[in-house]
């Protein structure tokens, strides 16, 4: 079937709202009519779908086939992943898979599409000899977050007394088309410059972050206001002035527009050493060697953030919970929050949540650290929507499909890749049931992190080779293929390597990161690798690319380390523990037992006592919560520790993760405990909580109580 010239558009299942295409009618209609001589296209079948933007008659009389069955197509098309059982082998498949990265979730599918020997391309990988993708709906989703944001704006500004012309507003999907959603925005625009906005709320200032797409998108809409720009540093001019006004505030030019600011990490951050200027490249290489600046310098003049920026872990974060309460004790006019990256736990520490397009904004209180699904009271308002583009289906779909039909002939009419366009080649991922030379990387990566808990503790020694040092790369290591060259230097010369963390990038502009433990028996092999891993580093000046910032990466190594060999490590099964749950209490309780050792509690009171005892890590810590990144954060920076995400309703993973671990310990809430204990004493486990015994603890049988050593224990942690 692979090259036959059939193609199949999928019916889209991922998300209700869903309603984008990958080719609309019209392009169908230029695929068909033009001939399968020149456009490498002989029929295209349409799966049938009463939500989609454009409906099937549309298709059906530009001279597509409406069918389910898409078993005689050789190239299918989505916009995102298909269900398993729509994966037909010997086929070519395009859509966003989210695979390249080995995204723990998204394996499933690409093993599937080994297994049926299909050709995968993905539209993320599509990138132009100018290393920029060349299939994005970043602008869509800019565009439209904005205009949903404005609507709750003036709904959250109308439950604080004030009305404005905000509230005219629809939500994008409300208007026939992108136009029709201008025009309204012009119109508010107008009301604006005409009427003014209440002097109470003025002056109203939009912070916009990042300067990619998503953050160009959504200024688009912000100018269809009557607005002015101010530079980040005139920020507080701008406050000066409307303090200093001896007039009445309705006649003021500030009632009568709006102001915006574009920031970037240069007005994020600054160099702890106040000597040293901001360098980007030096930030994206150590950015511990700056302190978050944007609370202080920029937040506090803030009406409107507008978060577009990327944001990995290993950055300071934009704005923090503290942060933020501090800011709102403080009088800081700040109403909401407009994220559009959509980052949970993110770049804004206390969007904590995703919102949908029928209910999208969240009230978040800082007084009382509360959550609330309205408009009414303290706090400010968070719109957090992760499918943004599909509100402007039909402009996004043609958009999308104008540049898509372009690659069409050749995907449906090649059974050879290798006889593809570069940029084509580039984004197949998997053909012929193997995963092509540039994604050879993926197993590699997958298994440096094993699911098997066991193992994990069995294996686990600090330094597998006599040499060992910390690699941290950061830069466009996936959709340059980077990472995939990194790995190959370091097993051709002989070495190993864990990859320790991997933090990848969630947009065409943004970098991603990862650090890889390297080690070799001989030191001059060690040399031999880092030398080579340099060379990736510095490419960018000696091959001449027609991008150097998007094309460089930086290289950051830690220090040589030395396993000597009259050191012997216990290679003997550890002491494993899982602690469930990831409140204040579980960060002490893993960093406790993570450092003390299998020892006994005489012992441990001792070592406590003296100051030149040598710590015995022989425990590891497993720490589980139902949101992965919870997890996370509380074990960073604690050695012998990982995160592992949880549901204990989930029977199935719950007694899958006790049995591998001797001790299990439940910081969860007290009506769980007996969830947990039942597993444990089904599975022999010993259980520690964190809670007084209640009824149903109580009322365990007797004889299980017999057969299973169940401590029961109230710690009293003291936190400051």
């Amino acid at each position: 079937m692979l090259g036959n010239g059939v193609v199949g558009i999928l019916s889209e299942s991922s998300n209700s709202w869903e309603r984008r295409v990958p080719l609309t009618p019209s392009h169908c209609a230029r695929l068909l009519h033009s001939g399968r001589g020149k456009t490498g296209v002989a029929r295209i079948i349409v799966q049938p779908s009463t939500k989609r933007i454009h409906h099937d008659a549309l298709y059906e009389d530009v001279g597509c086939e409406i069918s389910d069955d898409l078993s005689e197509c050789g190239l299918i098309l989505g916009i995102k992943q298909p269900k398993l059982e729509m994966i037909f082998p010997d086929r070519a498949y395009a859509f966003f898979s989210h695979t390249h990265k080995a995204q723990k979730e998204n394996m499933p599918l690409l093993d599937k599409v080994l297994a049926e020997r299909v050709s995968l391309y993905d539209y993320e990988l599509i990138v132009g000899d100018h290393g920029k993708r060349l299939l994005t709906f970043g602008k869509y989703a800019g565009r439209a977050g904005l205009i949903d944001f404005l609507r709750g704006l003036g709904q959250r500004y109308l439950s604080l007394g004030y009305s404005t012309p905000f509230l005219s507003l629809g939500a994008p999907y409300m208007y026939s088309s992108l136009a029709a959603a201008k025009a309204a925005m012009i119109s508010v625009g107008e009301e604006i410059a005409t009427l003014g906005l209440p002097s109470g709320i003025c002056p109203i200032v939009f912070i916009f972050t990042g300067s990619g797409n998503v953050s160009l998108g959504a200024q688009e809409i912000f100018k269809l206001l009557p607005h002015t720009f101010v530079e980040p540093g005139k920020l507080p001019e701008l406050f000066g002035k409307a303090r200093n006004l001896m007039q009445p505030a309705r006649t003021s030019k500030r009632v009568f527009q709006v102001y915006g600011c574009v920031v970037t990490c240069q007005d994020m951050v600054e160099n702890k050493d106040l000597a040293k200027v901001f360098d980007k490249v030096d930030y994206y290489a150590h950015p511990e060697h700056y302190s978050p600046v944007f609370h202080e310098k920029i937040a506090p003049y803030a009406s409107v953030i507008v978060n577009c920026m990327y944001w990995e872990k290993r950055f300071p974060r934009l704005l923090g919970t503290k942060q933020l309460q501090d800011l709102v004790r403080k009088g800081c006019p700040l109403v909401g929050i407009s994220d559009i990256t959509c980052d949970i736990g993110g770049s804004i520490e206390f969007v904590n949540q995703t919102t949908s397009i029928d209910s999208p904004f969240f009230r978040y209180d800082p007084f009382n650290d509360s959550y609330h699904h309205d408009m009414e009271g303290n706090g400010v308002i968070c719109s957090a929507v992760d499918i943004l583009p599909t509100e402007f289906a039909k402009e996004a779909s043609q958009h999308f499909g104008d540049i898509l039909s372009q690659f069409i002939g050749n995907l449906a009419s090649t059974k050879d890749i290798t006889v593809l366009p570069a940029h084509l080649r580039r984004a197949c991922i998997a053909h012929g049931g193997a995963l092509t030379s540039l994604y050879e990387y993926i197993p590699r990566m997958r298994n440096s992190d094993s699911e098997n808990l066991s193992e994990v503790v069995a294996n686990y020694h600090p330094y597998k080779k006599k040499y060992n040092i910390l690699v941290s790369l950061s830069g466009h290591l996936f959709d340059q293929f980077l990472i995939n060259e990194a790995l190959d230097i370091i097993e051709a010369a002989g070495g190993s390597f864990h990859l320790v963390k991997c933090q990848v990038g969630q947009s065409a502009n943004a970098m991603s990161y990862s650090e890889l433990e390297v080690g070799a028996d001989d030191s001059a092999v060690l040399d031999q690798i880092i030398d080579s891993l340099t060379s990736i580093a510095n490419a960018s000046e000696n091959q001449g690319f027609q991008n150097k910032e998007t094309n460089k990466i930086s290289l950051k190594l830690g220090k040589v380390q030395e396993s000597g060999t009259e050191k012997v490590y216990d290679t003997k099964k550890k002491t494993a523990v899982l602690i469930i749950g990831a409140g204040r209490v579980c960060g002490p309780a893993a960093e406790l037992l993570a450092s003390t050792g299998s020892i006994s509690s005489r012992q441990w009171l001792k070592t406590c006592l003296e100051a030149d005892f040598e710590e015995q890590n022989d425990v590891q810590v497993i720490v589980a919560s139902l949101f992965l990144k919870d997890a996370q954060e509380i074990i960073e920076g604690i050695p012998n520790t990982m995160a592992i995400q949880l549901d204990v309703m989930d029977h199935g993973s719950l007694c899958k993760y006790i049995s591998q671990v001797e001790v299990v310990i439940s910081l969860l809430p007290p009506s769980c405990h007996i969830i947990v204990a039942n597993a444990c004493i089904e599975l022999g486990k010993h259980l520690v909580t964190a809670s007084y015994v209640d009824d149903s603890m109580l009322m365990l049988d007797k004889r299980q109580k017999v057969l299973v050593l169940l401590f029961l224990v109230r710690w009293a942690w003291t936190l400051e």
